[in-house]
């Protein structure tokens, strides 16, 4: 499979990831004028957001798995498939 070309992926995706953007600091403005934000400052989950912007703005590439593999858990062999509720 080709890639699009870069000016087409601008073009095509531009207005969905300002979107996204938006989207993403006003939830980080909500959290920072909350109150008890300063309780949450070293919560784990804010750490992984923060961390996940750095990965956005490194270009060296594969930031997507990057990301995802920052909010995936660590593989388990022992892991236990759950079972439905009855």
């Amino acid at each position: 499979m080709t890639p699009l070309p870069a000016n087409s992926a601008l073009d095509s995706f531009f207005l969905e990831a300002r979107a996204k953007l938006l989207d993403l600091a006003a939830i980080l403005d909500r959290i920072g004028r909350g109150g008890g934000a300063g309780a949450v400052a070293e919560d784990p989950r804010l750490a992984r957001i923060r961390e996940a912007l750095d990965i956005l703005a490194d270009e060296s590439g594969g930031r997507a798995e990057r990301v995802q593999k920052l909010f995936s858990l660590d593989y388990e062999p022992g892991w236990k498939i759950p079972q439905p509720r009855y």
